[in-house]
């Protein structure tokens, strides 16, 4: 007697703050994304499907930060809906654009940016979903590179490890032959700390990258902070470029607290090597 088969893996899509566009980023894989649904039982995703299933989960998606006390709660259950979380993009990896907050008065945003700010309950700080639960494995990303995500989602489904890169951009430019703007041109740039992702866009045309993709895996971003303001960019001016769309990655936020403080000679013990 043949055996049944198998039950599909139950894979669900969680947003929290974020703009969708990693989420975007999973349905414009298209015939990947056909192929995958194939292999799984896609039991929740609000931005593709009214389908709302409840957990256990096999692989939970989030998208997002944490900016509200509900959300804190939230992220509680579905990490106990979820055998494997996996974060995408870098709101959920970094606590995304949002976490400028972070350097600033929240309540004061709030009574000057809307009309009845009794009605908004949200968190001084934007978060990572790492700083609330476990999370198994971070697709960084601003959006996050769909072509690498499908790749982590079949990797899951093939029980191997994905493959994904952890060099740096600069090594992209290389191998792509863009000459570097910061060595022909002096401008600034976040190659050198940068995970690679997008296919070094930015330098292809002409322009420094501003850390898209959150600090490499080894980033090293004090001496080149050092390096720039020797080169005569003033420390002020380079805040904007770390304080991005991952500005509270750790190896970006203690490099860019130091160049605001007017760039002290010594450096944290804890500067610069890793993203948490």
């Amino acid at each position: 007697m043949a055996k049944p088969p198998r039950p599909k893996p139950r894979l669900a899509v969680f947003k929290f703050a974020s703009c969708d566009g990693c989420q975007l980023s999973l349905l414009d894989a298209e015939d990947e994304l056909l192929a995958i649904a194939g292999q799984v039982d896609i039991c929740f995703f609000p931005e593709a499907s009214s389908r709302m299933l409840p957990g256990p989960y096999d692989v939970a998606l989030v998208e997002g930060s944490i900016t509200t006390a509900h959300d804190a709660e939230r992220i509680q259950q579905v990490r106990r809906d979820a055998r494997f979380l996996m974060t995408i993009g870098a709101c959920a990896t970094a606590g995304g654009i949002q976490a400028l907050r972070n350097w600033g008065n929240a309540a004061e945003f709030v009574q000057g940016v809307y009309a009845h700010p009794e009605y908004i309950q949200t968190l001084d700080r934007s978060t990572a979903i790492a700083d609330h639960v476990r999370v198994d494995f971070e697709l960084r990303g601003c959006p996050v590179n769909h072509h690498q995500l499908v790749e982590v989602l079949a990797a899951l489904l093939a029980g191997r490890r994905p493959r994904t890169p952890g060099h740096a951009v600069c090594l992209d430019c290389k191998r792509a032959g863009v000459v570097c703007v910061t060595v022909a041109q002096g401008k600034p740039c976040l190659g050198p700390v940068t995970q690679a992702g997008c296919g070094a866009i930015c330098p292809a045309f002409d322009r420094g990258c501003f850390g898209c993709y959150g600090p490499a895996a080894q980033a090293n971003c004090g001496p080149l902070a050092g390096h720039l303001v020797q080169a005569g960019h003033p420390p002020g001016q380079l805040v904007p470029l770390l304080r991005n769309f991952n500005a509270a990655a750790p190896a970006f936020q203690q490099v860019s607290d130091r160049l605001e403080a007017g760039w002290p000679a010594e450096p944290t013990s804890a500067e610069g090597n890793g993203t948490r």
